[in-house]
């Protein structure tokens, strides 16, 4: 049963109350509110302050990470003082400064299908700020089986991406997206630059959606993926429809290899190499052969001294030329056509001399 704002209260949320679309009425939902923040990195740190300051009662904080050095340019609850600390503790104690009248509640655990359906359980709307596709596909997963509405955030480099999904029996992830990425097409966990401010534009966004979630207001994002590129600050929004198998996919029915991280599996792992790794290779007395498998255009502008070009689209036809008694490292702009190459020769040609340069150049300084 809600009990009357303090003087105070009223002071705090004056703003909101103003609103005829909030008022009284909606303070009050929000303080009987509780959400689950998946994440507690670029997209939380947002998402939990907005929803903190605006009287959210009851957030829930899910990381299992420890804060560091290279998180703080985009990790704004944080300090240089917090590093080494429980994300979700150094958290907990800024949105407490921020705003002491919610209760936080603390999950310094990595989401699994083993914890996922007791956490979300104990939550009316969840809030995905992770940055891996198996965690969004068990939320996702989750949040069918319990009816929870799902407010999905992602980023990469200098773009990003919103939508809300399983909401008034609206689409879920998985009308949009029916099945996880393969090693060759997801990012690599660790080498994806961003530009600091680009999670806080997006979660930010999120946290707002969280909000017209609880208050019932406006057109939630639901059926819609909005995309922005900070580059251009073009938006742009892209309609999609439930699908009726898609949509019934829960925990009961997913694939469990739907929740395996193949972008940080041992075997995507072992089959690849760092920037410091080549450089150390290429040192050796018996470097690698350098395959690119770029464009000629590509090529021109830059390639590793003594690189071979050879286009990803013509490996396969001209996979003779690649040898098989000499180590091989693939390489290409970003690491996605040189993960590709390497799966090809690999899977289906026999080669056990190749490996990938994760990142590809752009995390080879020239």
């Amino acid at each position: 049963m809600s009990h009357p704002f303090s003087a105070a209260e009223r002071q705090r949320y004056r703003r909101h109350l103003q609103l005829a679309e909030v008022g009284e009425a909606g303070q009050q939902r929000l303080r009987a509110a509780r959400v689950l923040v998946v994440g507690a990195g670029g997209l939380g740190c947002p998402i939990l302050q907005y929803l903190a300051a605006a009287g959210v009662g009851t957030l829930g904080l899910a990381d299992a990470d420890k804060v560091e050095l290279t998180n703080l340019p985009r990790q704004i609850l944080y300090g240089p003082a917090d590093v080494g600390q429980p994300k979700v503790e150094a958290a907990a104690r800024a949105l407490k400064r921020l705003n002491e009248l919610n209760t936080y509640n603390l999950h310094p655990i990595r989401v699994s299908p083993e914890n996922v359906r007791e956490l979300v359980a104990g939550y009316d709307v969840v809030v995905d700020g992770s940055d891996n596709f198996p965690t969004r596909y068990l939320l996702n997963d989750a949040c069918v089986s319990l009816g929870r509405p799902l407010v999905s955030g992602a980023i990469y480099k200098f773009e990003g991406q919103v939508s809300v999904f399983n909401y008034a029996g609206g689409p879920t992830y998985r009308c949009l997206f029916p099945e996880p990425p393969s090693a060759a097409e997801a990012p690599d966990c660790n080498t994806t630059g961003v530009l600091n401010v680009l999670p806080g534009l997006i979660g930010t966004v999120q946290a707002t959606e969280a909000l017209k979630v609880v208050l019932g207001l406006g057109d939630v994002l639901s059926g819609r993926l909005w995309l922005l590129d900070t580059l251009t600050f073009q938006s742009r929004t892209l309609r999609f429809k439930r699908d009726a198998a898609q949509s019934q996919i829960n925990l009961d029915t997913a694939s469990p290899a739907d929740y395996f991280d193949v972008s940080c599996a041992p075997e995507v792992q072992a089959i690849s190499l760092s920037a410091d790794d080549l450089r150390q290779r290429l040192a050796s007395a018996a470097p690698p052969l350098l395959l690119d498998v770029r464009g000629p255009l590509e090529y021109q502008r830059r390639h590793l001294p003594g690189a071979v070009l050879l286009p990803l689209p013509e490996l396969a036809a001209r996979a003779a030329e690649v040898p098989r008694t000499r180590p091989v490292v693939v390489y290409c702009q970003s690491g996605v056509r040189s993960a590709k190459a390497v799966d090809l020769l690999r899977r289906e040609l026999g080669y056990d001399n190749v490996l990938t340069l994760r990142g590809g150049l752009e995390d080879y300084p020239g």
